[in-house]
C-alpha cells in the first residue's frame, strides 16, 4: 500500500459543528464526515462496480445477485452508520465498522467463486494488472468514474479482479480504522466514562476553596 493512501486513511474526522477552541470541551466527541474516509470511498466504488457486474454477467433470478449486491451495500452502509454512531457510542462504531469489514470479506469470496467455477484467472497480487489497479486505487478522492470504462467495457474476468483488488484495499483500510478505534476506546473509554470525567471537570472550579478575605 502506498504512502499516500496510508496518510489519507489516517486523517481524523472533521465535524461541521465543531466547537471553537475558546469553548470548554464536552463529553461528546466531534462527529466525523464519513465521506472523507478513504475506506468509505472505496466501499462506495465497490458497490457501484458490483451492481453493474451482476447486471452484466449474472442471469436474472440468480440468487447470487442479491447476495453480492447486499454484501457490497452492507460494506458501504455500515461504514456510514458506524461513523454516525461515533458521537454517542464508540462501541457501536467499532461493531458496525467490523460488520462492514465482514461484509466485504463475504463479497470477496463471491468474486473468487465466480472466477474459480468458470476456470477464469484470479490475478496474483504481484501481477502487472493488480499493480495497475492498486495504482489507480491511490486516486484521492476516489470515485467510480476512475473505473467506469473498465466496468462497462471489459470482460467478467477483468471486472471481477478489479473488484477483488479494491476489496483488498478497503479491507486494509478498515483494519487500520478498527485498530485506531480500539486504541481510542482504550484511551478515552465509552460515553458513560466521558460523561463522568466531564462532570468531574465541570465541578472542579466549584470545589476550589475561596481565598480568605
Amino acid at each position: 500500500m502506498g504512502a499516500k493512501e496510508k496518510t489519507s486513511s489516517s486523517k481524523s474526522h472533521i465535524s461541521h459543528n465543531s466547537p471553537s477552541s475558546s469553548m470548554p470541551q464536552g463529553f461528546l466527541p466531534r462527529r466525523g464526515n464519513y465521506q472523507t474516509l478513504l475506506s468509505y470511498q472505496k466501499a462506495e466504488v465497490i458497490y457501484e462496480i458490483t451492481w453493474r457486474f451482476c447486471d452484466r454477467f449474472l442471469r436474472k433470478g440468480d440468487r447470487t445477485i442479491d447476495q453480492m449486491v447486499q454484501a457490497a451495500r452492507s460494506g458501504k452502509q455500515n461504514i456510514i452508520e458506524g461513523s454516525k454512531a461515533a458521537t454517542t457510542s464508540k462501541e457501536t462504531e467499532i461493531k458496525l465498522t467490523n460488520v462492514a469489514r465482514s461484509s466485504l470479506e463475504e463479497l470477496l469470496e463471491d468474486y473468487r467463486d465466480f472466477l474459480r467455477v468458470r476456470d477464469l484467472r484470479v490475478w496474483d497480487k504481484q501481477s502487472r494488472e493488480a499493480q495497475y489497479v492498486r495504482k489507480l486505487g491511490l486516486t484521492s478522492p476516489m470515485s467510480f468514474d476512475v473505473f467506469r470504462e473498465f466496468t462497462e467495457t471489459r470482460p467478467a474476468e477483468v471486472v471481477a479482479n478489479i473488484s477483488i483488488c479494491l476489496v483488498h484495499q478497503a479491507d486494509y483500510l478498515l483494519d487500520r480504522q478498527l485498530k485506531a478505534l480500539e486504541q481510542a476506546f482504550l484511551k478515552d473509554g465509552g460515553l458513560r466514562e466521558r460523561m463522568t470525567r466531564a462532570r468531574l471537570q465541570a465541578r472542579e472550579p466549584q470545589q476550589k476553596p475561596r481565598p480568605k478575605q
